[in-house]
């Protein structure tokens, strides 16, 4: 057992946030077409191959014109052609010359103006007459405006959501270098979980973590075994030593403190783990246990985030701590996206920094935060409002108006 946050030490949030986000190695990199990776992280800087718009075009439905004459109110032209969208062309204008051009349709040589239709009083298929005055250049999308040949558009860890694969769809990329997803596993722990009602005798309750983290992961776009485990060391070692070499990640819920029912940081010690760190000074999820299994020959590492058994120590943990984990893993480190908010009341002390669960919103410009009740860690109920999660600092009276971090959940 090596590593800091010994048995009788706990570290604080940052702390266990920092050996989180940098301790793990980043996983390999794979090869994917571009419809095929949303959600996945970029291993690979990607620069622009092509200019965007890749030749110059129109942005309305008009007609691209050519006169040198500072003011083209009142004046008529002769139309010679049609440009549409996609066609190609290879027009000349000269001067006094127009000709009727569509929204994304390539700018002819000798252009001076675009008008665009509302402007132009049409005399005859042939002939037009401007309306009002224009700038020159006005409605045009030139080449490169946008993106130029050879920019960065994509730089290492950028996660790839809709809107970044439409924008490098539209840059014409087709293939790209991105770190490998990692395989999780989720272990739930504990004698005392009922999976339906006809299990739920006296003394048993209802699964949450299960079906928590299972759509926690669903929600963050990746599959994972999902396992029920007895409160057995034997079980919990065979678990351990199966999942340790095929797997990334592993999550446990429950058996992470110091009962006699406890087994998770002893079994996962006996099958090769190292401890990284153990108990955070932080509520809920002070026996936060992070362990790391390192398989030199095959040059594989399985990460094992153990978490507390109450549902909403698990929720939180999860936020904080299992998504900056995950992202770590494919190469981004930035951890937790805290925003800043002003809190509308005032808040009692605790000897330990807290997460609350709390309700975001805008008033006058300005975003606020307002606690919930019932935060106790065996509570979910009010993550039906919940919209963010908010550090609270150890060992002082807040005030109406103190300013605070806090992350959006996905509510």
């Amino acid at each position: 057992m090596s590593g800091c946050g010994a048995e009788h030490g706990l570290i604080s949030i940052d702390e266990a946030l920092d050996l989180v986000i940098n301790k793990p190695k980043n996983l390999s990199s794979i090869q994917k077409t571009l419809k095929n990776s949303l959600s996945s992280y970029l291993a690979k800087e990607i620069y622009s191959e092509i200019n965007l718009p890749s030749f110059s075009q129109s942005a309305v439905d008009g007609y691209a014109l050519c006169s040198h004459t500072e003011d083209l109110n009142n004046q008529k032209f002769q139309v010679t052609g049609e440009i549409r969208a996609g066609s190609e062309s290879h027009d000349i204008l000269g001067e006094g010359q127009a000709i009727r051009i569509f929204t994304g349709g390539k700018i002819p040589e000798g252009t001076t103006h675009v008008a665009r239709q509302e402007i132009v009083s049409v005399i005859s298929a042939q002939e037009i007459c401007l309306t009002e005055y224009i700038r020159p250049q006005a409605d045009i999308r030139f080449t490169g405006e946008e993106i130029q040949q050879g920019q960065l558009l994509a730089q290492v860890g950028q996660f790839l959501n809709i809107g970044s694969l439409a924008a490098l769809s539209m840059a014409g990329v087709q293939e790209l270098t991105v770190y490998r997803r990692p395989k999780v596993a989720v272990l739930v722990t504990g004698d005392e979980v009922a999976q339906t009602a006809e299990d739920l005798i006296d003394g048993k309750v209802f699964d949450a973590n299960g079906p928590l983290l299972k759509a926690w992961f669903e929600d963050y776009g990746l599959d994972v075994e999902l396992i029920h485990v007895a409160d057995e060391a034997d079980q919990v070692t065979h678990y351990f030593n199966q999942l340790k070499d095929s797997h990334d990640v592993v999550i446990t819920t429950g058996g992470v403190s110091v009962g006699d029912y406890d087994f998770v940081r002893p079994c996962a010690f006996e099958v090769g783990f190292e401890q990284i760190f153990w108990k955070v000074k932080q509520k809920p999820g002070k026996p936060l246990f992070f362990a790391e299994y390192h398989n030199s020959q095959a040059s594989h590492s399985c990460y094992l985030l153990g978490l507390p058994g109450n549902p909403a120590a698990v929720y939180v943990a999860m936020q904080v701590y299992g998504k900056s984990l995950l992202d770590a893993l494919q190469g981004n480190r930035h951890g937790p996206e805290w925003f800043t908010a002003i809190l509308e009341h005032d808040l009692k002390e605790d000897a330990r920094e807290r997460f609350l669960r709390m309700y975001a919103y805008f008033d006058a410009g300005q975003l606020r935060v307002k606690s919930l009740a019932k935060q106790q860690s065996h509570m979910l109920s009010n993550l039906m409002q919940a919209n963010c999660l908010v550090r609270i600092p150890a060992s002082t009276k807040l005030a109406s108006g103190t300013v605070l971090k806090g992350i959006f959940i996905s509510n």
